[in-house]
């Protein structure tokens, strides 16, 4: 694939940044990508490598080394036709995934990975500029019809699958706007959220219906979703209406910190802090927004949730920001004769920590400490991992200034309502239970099925986006006796 001696030859070719000066003065995206010279040498570089592991590195099971060769020899056209082959929305995962295909790309053993996510984004940004992607709508209707809870990335690729098949697909979705945690999890100067409305209109020439505003089942008391949620459907109104049912919203239960101080004000979770902002961006109004301005801001996690925080509190103009990991400093470069090709563990800066960070690692947060009933310091202590289990380090307690918290530590389970109000059982992690065997993504309810976060738990958008395509396969299945929907 590619040229011969490519990966001889060239070099890997980072897309570039705009100026951190310049860039946190906004929320716009900030990635220059690569010109479509680069991309070709990009796509030069990849082997010939007989097993190509970056297709099971990747979760879509992208076709790779195809379209890496296709962009080599300039054929661009028949390149988004492959990627668009294992992949509904490769706008989405060419901006936010982590790329796992390349840490199992086979150039990596020894050398720099192939720059696959930068040859993706550059393929699908060329197909919407050169008007290649367009509606696909069926050319036979089934007469089948079916409902999607939850409108991420798992909920909108499970829906275009199956418009596609024929069927009539509606979307619920308890927000006001299309997306998930796309739309107001992630923050805009990572992914515009212009993508998804560009998805969504070809959605909708294929036959999809989008539903806003609706909740189904119930939700927990004094969620701030019922602000703006205007209609409510019951689970029994879906599966009377509706031949199958998909449930595909994300786990959205965020993991708390109950240490004394808790209940100061000024300590929030990053998916109170985080959709916010976007809801700004997009020309809404928040009463009362959360802002880092003029603070002392500390991020509790050290994930991408804690990184979107980090960015967030710059471009809010935060006095300074601190990011706490529990675990132990990484190493700079991962022993590759021991992980590839396999995800590593490694030291990861993020664009938002060189926008300005201080990271501490190793680190927990003993309690919240406050005057008046706000937030002023945390108190903290040194932990070393040690027999499967965390110990404090005698003497190494600090109390560190804290004017705003944010709870980044990730996502513990769906929301439980709309699990229960189907009787869907649940796994020991409090997930949808359905497994993945053949006639999988069905739980224990008939003609209920789940994907995506709700029934593996907290994930990666190009794990939706699997889950979703997979469970549209088993549905169709369900309803036709067979499919010829890809997995």
């Amino acid at each position: 694939m590619g040229k011969v001696t490519g990966f001889l030859e060239f070099e890997r070719l980072e897309e570039g940044y705009e100026p951190v000066e310049k860039r946190v003065k906004n929320y716009k995206e900030f990635v220059i990508g690569l010109k479509p010279e680069e991309a070709k040498i990009q796509g030069a570089r990849c082997m010939d490598c007989g097993t190509p592991f970056c297709n099971n590195g990747c979760p879509v099971n992208n076709i790779i080394p195809d379209f890496n060769d296709l962009v080599y020899r300039n054929d661009w056209k028949n390149a988004i036709e492959v990627l668009h082959s294992t992949n509904n929305f490769p706008d989405f995962t060419g901006r936010v995934c982590p790329a796992p295909c390349e840490a199992a790309c086979v150039l990596n053993i020894n050398n720099d990975a192939v720059g696959i996510k930068s040859i993706e984004h550059s393929i699908v940004d060329r197909a919407w500029a050169e008007g290649w992607i367009k509606p696909q709508p069926a050319a036979v209707k089934t007469g089948k019809k079916i409902a999607v809870v939850g409108s991420g990335p798992a909920g909108m690729a499970a829906a275009q699958q199956l418009a596609r098949a024929g069927h009539a697909v509606t979307v619920f979705e308890k927000n006001d706007t299309i997306g998930g945690l796309l739309r107001f999890g992630i923050p805009d100067f990572k992914f515009d959220k212009s993508h998804i409305d560009k998805r969504v209109k070809q959605m909708e020439a294929e036959g999809v219906v989008f539903k806003t505003n609706t909740i189904v089942g119930e939700m927990p008391k004094g969620s701030k979703v019922t602000n703006w949620a205007k209609d409510t459907v019951t689970p029994e109104q879906l599966n009377k209406e509706f031949d199958a049912v998909i449930l595909a919203g994300g786990a959205e239960q965020s993991r708390d910190l109950p240490v004394p101080g808790r209940d100061l004000a000024g300590i929030h979770f990053a998916m109170e802090f985080l959709p916010q902002q976007n809801r700004i961006n997009a020309g809404g109004k928040v009463k009362d927004q959360i802002m880092a301005t003029g603070n002392n801001v500390i991020v509790i996690g050290g994930g991408d949730t804690g990184s979107d925080c980090v960015g967030t509190s710059n471009r809010h103009g935060a006095k300074s920001v601190i990011q706490f990991e529990l675990m132990p400093q990484p190493p700079e470069q991962e022993n590759k004769e021991l992980t590839w090709p396999y995800w590593p563990i490694k030291m990861r800066t993020s664009s938002s920590h060189e926008e300005g960070c201080d990271r501490e690692f190793a680190i927990a947060t003993k309690e919240f400490m406050g005057e008046n009933g706000k937030v002023t310091a945390v108190k903290t202590v040194r932990v070393e991992f040690k027999d499967g289990k965390f110990n404090e380090v005698a003497g190494s307690e600090q109390i560190l200034k804290a004017d705003l918290v944010l709870l980044a530590m990730g996502f513990t389970n769906p929301v439980e309502t709309m699990l229960t109000g189907f009787g869907v059982d649940k796994d020991a992690r409090g997930n949808a239970k359905a497994s993945t065997d053949a006639g999988g993504y069905r739980t224990n309810v008939a003609k209920v099925f789940a994907a995506g976060d709700v029934r593996r738990g907290q994930s990666l958008v190009v794990w939706a986006i699997r889950e979703g395509r997979q469970a549209a396969r088993e549905v169709d299945a369900f309803l036709m006796g067979s499919t010829t929907l890809p997995r």
